[in-house]
Formats: C-alpha cells, sequence, structure tokens
C-alpha cells in the first residue's frame, strides 16, 4: 500500500512540474512528509528538484528534507546553492547530519560555511568533525539532558520546560557530577512518577550503557539492539559525557551495514549502483570478476587434465554444472549464515570450531541425501553402476567440502580483522569450484579405472 502511495505522488508531482501548475504543487509540498518528498526527489532532475525545493517555505522543513536525502541527491544539490541560503538551512537542521554534511564538502566551501553559521553552533560541528565518521564521535548528537545528581525531581522537570525545550532525545536524562563525568541516567517515566522532592540519585540507574568516541558505528548499532534503548551516551576517555547517538541513526546505521555486507559478499563495492559512475562500477567489480576469471582457466586446466577420460565416457561432462553448482550453492549458504551472524552478534569468533562442525555436518547430510538422488538419476540414464557411485561420491565431498569452506574461511577472515564479507561471493564459490571438479574427475577416473 504504502510502495503504491508513493509511486502516485511521484507522478503527480512529475506531472504538476512539467504543467508547471505552481499552485497544487505548493499544496502538495505543505502536505507531504519530508520522508516521502526525499523519495520523489531521487526520481527528479535537478532543475526540477531546485523548483520544487523553492515551494518550500518553512527554513525548519527544508533542514529536515536535507536530513532525509541520500548523499548523492544532496551533494548535487547543495554544491549550486548560495552560501547565506545554505547556511540558514544547516542552523535549523541536527548537528551530526550538518557535521556529516560539511564533512562531505570541498575543504574551502565547509571553512565558508562554519565561519558563517552561527558561533555556538558551528563550534559543535568543528566538534563532531574530529571523529571518524563511522564512529560513535561522528555520529553523535552533542544535545542532550544533563543535570545534576542532587537536584530534585520537580527541579528536574522545570530545567526540560525551560532549557531543554529543542533536545532531539528528550526520553533520558543524564545526570553528571560537578566535572561532567556521567554517574547515572533516568527515564522521563521515572521522573514523572516520584515525589517532587526526591533528589535524581535516589532514583537514578547508575548501570550506564555508555560507549566511547573511538567505538565503531556498527557496535553502537549493536548495543542498541541488544539492550532495546532509544539513545546510547557517549563520552571521552575520562568518563565525561559529550554527546548521544540516538535510535534514528541506529536505524540508518543498520541499513547502511546490512546494504554494505550484501554488496561485498555479491563482490559489487559497498554503495548502490545508482550512486556510482560507470568508470567506478566498473572498477570496483574488475578484481573481484578477475578472481572468477582465474578460478575458471584453473578449472579448465584441470578438465583438460582428464581430457582422456572425458573422450572416452563424454557423459562424465553431464554432471559437471550439477556438481558444481551444489557445491557452489551450499558455500554460499553457509558463507552467508555465518558472515551475518558475525555482522549481528549471534556468532562470536571463539566459536569457530562448534560453527564450522556444524556446518560441515550440514553439508555431509546434504550430500548424501543429494548424492544418493544424482546417483540415481545416474544410473537410470546411462545403467553404468560405477557412474552413479563416481556422482554421488563426488556429489558428496563437494558439498561437504563446500559447507567447510563456506563456514571456515569468513571466521578466520574475522579472526585476523579483515572484514568477512569479502570472502564469500566470488571468492568462495570460485573456490569450490576448482576443489568440486578436481574431486569429480579424481573419484570418477579411480572407480572407472580409467
Amino acid at each position: 500500500m504504502q510502495s503504491n502511495h508513493h509511486k502516485i505522488l511521484i507522478e503527480s508531482i512529475r506531472r504538476l512540474l512539467r504543467r508547471d501548475a505552481t499552485t497544487h504543487l505548493v499544496k502538495i509540498v505543505d502536505k507531504t512528509h519530508v520522508a516521502d518528498l526525499a523519495e520523489v526527489f531521487r526520481s527528479l532532475s535537478l532543475s526540477h528538484q531546485r523548483k520544487l525545493f523553492d515551494m518550500i517555505s518553512d527554513t525548519e522543513q527544508k533542514g529536515l528534507l536535507f536530513s532525509e536525502l541520500d548523499e548523492d541527491t544532496l551533494m548535487g544539490f547543495v554544491e549550486e546553492m548560495e552560501l547565506d541560503d545554505l547556511v540558514e538551512i544547516l542552523d535549523h537542521m541536527p548537528t551530526d547530519d550538518v557535521a556529516d554534511l560539511i564533512g562531505r564538502l570541498p575543504e574551502d566551501k565547509s571553512a565558508s560555511i562554519l565561519e558563517k553559521m552561527k558561533k555556538e553552533g558551528s563550534e559543535e560541528v568543528e566538534g563532531l568533525l574530529r571523529y571518524e565518521d563511522d564512529t560513535a564521535g561522528g555520529i553523535m548528537v552533542p544535545d542532550f539532558i544533563a543535570l545534576r545528581e542532587n537536584i530534585t525531581s520537580r527541579k528536574a522537570i522545570e530545567s526540560l520546560q525551560k532549557e531543554y525545550m529543542d533536545v532531539e532525545m528528550p526520553f533520558y536524562l543524564y545526570v553528571v557530577d560537578e566535572y561532567g563525568k556521567l554517574v547515572g541516567v533516568s527515564s522521563l517515566r521515572q521522573l514523572v512518577v516520584v515525589r517532587p522532592d526526591t533528589p535524581l540519585k535516589d532514583f537514578m540507574t547508575t548501570d550506564i550503557i555508555a560507549v566511547k568516541t573511538d567505538v565503531d558505528q556498527e557496535e553502537v548499532a549493536k548495543i542498541v539492539a541488544r539492550y532495546d534503548i532509544l539513545a546510547v551516551p557517549v563520552v571521552d576517555e575520562y568518563g565525561k559525557l559529550i554527546g548521544i547517538v540516538t535510535v534514528d541513526d541506529i536505524i540508518d546505521i543498520i541499513r547502511e551495514e546490512a546494504t554494505e555486507d550484501i554488496l561485498k559478499m555479491a563482490g559489487a563495492g559497498e554503495e548502490f549502483v545508482e550512486t556510482q559512475s560507470v568508470v567506478r562500477s566498473t572498477r570496483i567489480r574488475l578484481p573481484w570478476l578477475f578472481a572468477s576469471c582465474v578460478g575458471g582457466i584453473i578449472a579448465f586446466i584441470i578438465i583438460g587434465r582428464f581430457e582422456e577420460s572425458l573422450s572416452k565416457f563424454i557423459y562424465l561432462a553431464a554432471f559437471i554444472p550439477v556438481i558444481m553448482g551444489m557445491g557452489g550453492n551450499i558455500g554460499t549458504q553457509s558463507s552467508t549464515i555465518v558472515v551475518r551472524g558475525l555482522a549481528t552478534g549471534r556468532l562470536n569468533i571463539i566459536d569457530i570450531w562448534s560453527v564450522v562442525f556444524k556446518e560441515l555436518a550440514i553439508g555431509l547430510i546434504l550430500g548424501v541425501i543429494y548424492g544418493v538422488l544424482i546417483g540415481i538419476v545416474a544410473q537410470v540414464r546411462y545403467d553404468t553402476g560405477a557412474l552413479a557411485i563416481s556422482v554421488g561420491v563426488a556429489l558428496i565431498c563437494s558439498m561437504s567440502v563446500a559447507a567447510l569452506i563456506g563456514s571456515l574461511v569468513p571466521m578466520l577472515f574475522a579472526r585476523i580483522n579483515v572484514d568477512p564479507a569479502v570472502a564469500t561471493g566470488p571468492l568462495v564459490t570460485t573456490a569450490i569450484d576448482i576443489i568440486s571438479v578436481f574431486f569429480y574427475f579424481t573419484i570418477a577416473t579411480t572407480l572407472l579405472g580409467i
């Protein structure tokens, strides 16, 4: 239903833009959520994007739209904007989103923007730019509620009403000591249900889940998912509270990391094809396809060594695709399960041997089942017992070894701190194809007495 809604909205706006129906467009823009407008922007030309953007009268809405746009759409749009107009919009955006945007701009333009921004806002942005993009420090929001432990519930509520009206995440109240060190946390619910004269230290939680600025964003996402919290506080090396990472950013991180893993596993880079140029896409895929090409050449050489066997028993060639395909499929399944398990934290490197032996057992069982099935097909079709046994045993070996490689290689990559996602796809399947062909012809020539 939502997908149909987006399609109708996009087509309606495109049609009105072609007709230059400004009055109708303004009405639609005013009533449309910024997340839906961001979807529309991705399907419009740059000139139509500018025209539609100019119809948004509220500067804060423009800032929210900027926060929703993907990187390439946003960068193409921002580069052509007047500096003063851009700064006005950035002043109404969350600080972490501003830091992300400025960090992608050319150095001279980002310096000009920071110079024109309000002093307090530019200082916060410059503070965030000190950290790597994919760390807790780089994605945190420096706006949070921090109160002293001795103030009462009544005073805390008054502070919320006076000082913290625009805080992005008001559901958690962080408690700090005189040096700004994080000592506790309280939920908004706890604050309103206790007696007004109760000090924060009497009902705050001291068992705090926090991260340091250099923690990888993927690890932060795992922490938020594990403990079901809406935000996680970020502290410096001395334990001083300097920001929070909110759940809306966590959702974006989980989506980005999952996308990166899937694309890496396919050997297609880390970005969607629509965000890459033809040259960049070609350059990224070239080495992975080269690995497949080399693997194919090696498999060709192996098959060439058994040319005499093939010429004598031509029907051996009929089962090559089955054995290679079944081995490749179970290898990809095993590697995908392991890579995703490592990414979500459900699997740990210390479990390497239990995981590998489990996948090996599964591969062996499936190999026996399909080995018997394909062996029966070979027997019925060619009425040769030796061939049926050769095909069946080769398939058992191929699927068992494929499951072993598919689970072991990602675990080994993770152990040496290499992204295990790169171990799947072309790398694993190419290795399995070579091994499958070698096993098949070695077993077949032995059993057929060639």
